[in-house]
């Protein structure tokens, strides 16, 4: 397998310090609660790397091992996004289209129905069943040749496949982007407990996803966690799944699957939302281009950019990040480009150079930071952090961030602390690494990019060594953090 990586090597942008500063002017010891807190996890300061710096006001930068290559995980998608904002635009959008190549008759489409993929990252149920529905207000009921995929829209690298754990590969989080790529290709499975027996239901309502329902009912009390377990078995025509466990009369468990290829989950989806509404796909269901002089008969537009950012960053998206990092090498690529990934490390490295910004250890393979492969420093990206701040769209990049004890994948850190409400943290975890980056204020309100990366083979505990750098910004000597008057 190949993976094309990229390293970008420019002139040394310096960090916000006079080209006077002394050592003196730079802290470089961590925070007395970070020590404390990595000494009782019997985690080494070397292990972890940490950049603080003053966006607004003139305290001390503090610069821990920030030069040393590391694994970022999920923190790489700043640099996706964010790169996304300026090279795209924060109102980019996506489109999906149905195509035919027959004559329309009565409500009779006589030819092949194509369905168009332009790599939204957000079409989900709802937005492809509006698509349906504006098919059928164009007059169209009955199609009498095939369902045809077009799924040309990216030139997909050659990339090894994640394994975090060598666990359970029908893991939503593990879903590869694709051209159409159909509601992150997540099938939604509810088992509800009533009158004596288990009812299943998937949704959406794909008809190769096929149920062996073996769940047991138990006698009505309290719910207690659910014990249901799903067991895939693919076939040659779908997958059976069966379903095996113990459930309380009156309870009910959900859990989400992805078992099916793009393509067959797409044209699944499309062909159960257009029963309901009463059509009929006479034929078969293949992958092949749209040909020339096809007729348009129904396009839907994704939301904008700054609506997916959220998405990814808020929610640390891996397949919506892959997504968004492949648009980018299918917006600018060239004939020297084997792919998209290539071509959105090239255009990402271009960008880098326009302002200046040193990135030698920056290594993306896929831009979502679900990679072994992907590397950065803690300096790269606070400064990174620092340009983003200058930028026309801070704003949306910002926002776009868990908000600290409030949303998002911070929705549950730093409750009953200063930091509560106060930090746009975009956090990162794979088994060896943990991390964050994004911008916190300190008690005078001035606001500090912060970037805090940990990586190590055993990091229990590391996500309250995180917090505690968050903590002891916050709690800055104030004859470091005095406000520019």
């Amino acid at each position: 397998m190949k993976a094309f990586f990229f390293r970008v090597a420019l002139a040394a942008l310096a960090l916000p310090l006079s080209t006077a500063a002394t050592a003196a002017s730079v802290n470089q010891t961590l925070p007395s609660r970070v020590e404390q807190a990595l000494k009782a996890n019997k985690i080494g300061r070397d292990a972890l790397s940490v950049v603080m710096l003053p966006l607004n006001g003139n305290g001390t930068p503090t610069i821990v091992n920030a030069d040393v290559s590391v694994n970022p995980a999920s923190t790489m998608k700043l640099v996706t996004t964010y790169a996304a904002l300026e090279l795209l635009g924060p109102n980019h959008q996506w489109k999906t289209e149905f195509y035919a190549d027959g004559p329309l008759e009565n409500g009779v489409l006589n030819g092949n129905l194509y369905l168009k993929g332009g790599g939204d990252p957000k079409l989900n149920m709802e937005k492809l069943w509006l698509l349906l529905r504006d098919l059928r207000a164009n007059g169209v009921q009955k199609i009498t040749g095939d369902l045809v995929l077009d799924r040309s829209h990216f030139v997909h690298p050659d990339l090894p496949a994640f394994d975090d754990d060598g666990g359970d590969q029908n893991k939503p989080f593990l879903v590869e982007p694709d051209s159409l790529l159909v509601n992150l290709k997540a099938l939604r499975f509810i088992a509800r407990a009533d009158a004596g027996k288990v009812n299943i239901a998937v949704e959406p309502p794909i008809e190769s996803v096929r149920i062996d329902n073996r769940v047991q009912v138990l006698k009505g009390g309290k719910c207690p966690a659910p014990d249901v377990r799903y067991n895939p078995v693919k076939e040659l025509n779908g997958v059976t799944v069966v379903v095996t466990g113990r459930l309380t009369e009156g309870c009910s468990a959900q859990t989400y699957l992805a078992l099916l290829d793009h393509a067959h989950y797409a044209a699944g989806a499309v062909r159960a939302i257009w029963k309901e509404l009463g059509g009929s796909i006479a034929g078969e269901d293949r992958v092949a281009n749209v040909p020339k002089g096809a007729r348009l008969l129904a396009r839907a537009y994704s939301p904008d950019l700054v609506e997916v950012i959220r998405d990814i960053n808020k929610y640390s998206n891996n397949t919506m990040a892959r997504q968004l990092f492949l648009s980018l090498g299918a917006q600018f690529r060239n004939e020297a480009d084997v792919d998209d990934a290539m071509a959105a490390q090239r255009v990402i490295r271009q960008w880098l150079a326009k302002k200046g910004i040193t990135a030698s250890q920056l290594v993306m393979e896929n831009g979502s930071g679900l990679s072994r492969a992907e590397r950065i420093s803690a300096r790269e990206m606070a400064t990174l952090l620092q340009a983003a701040w200058r930028s026309p769209y801070a704003a949306e990049f910002i926002s776009s961030m868990p908000l600290a004890a409030v949303d998002g994948t911070m929705r549950k850190r730093l409750r009953n602390t200063e930091v509560a409400g106060k930090a746009h943290i975009k956090t990162g975890t794979l088994n060896t690494v943990r991390a964050i980056a994004g911008y916190s204020r300190d008690d005078e309100g001035n606001t500090w990019a912060v970037v805090a990366i940990l990586n190590h083979d055993r990091p229990w505990g590391a996500s309250a060594i995180l917090d505690q750098v968050l903590v002891s910004l916050y709690n800055q000597p104030r004859s470091q953090s005095t406000a520019q008057r």
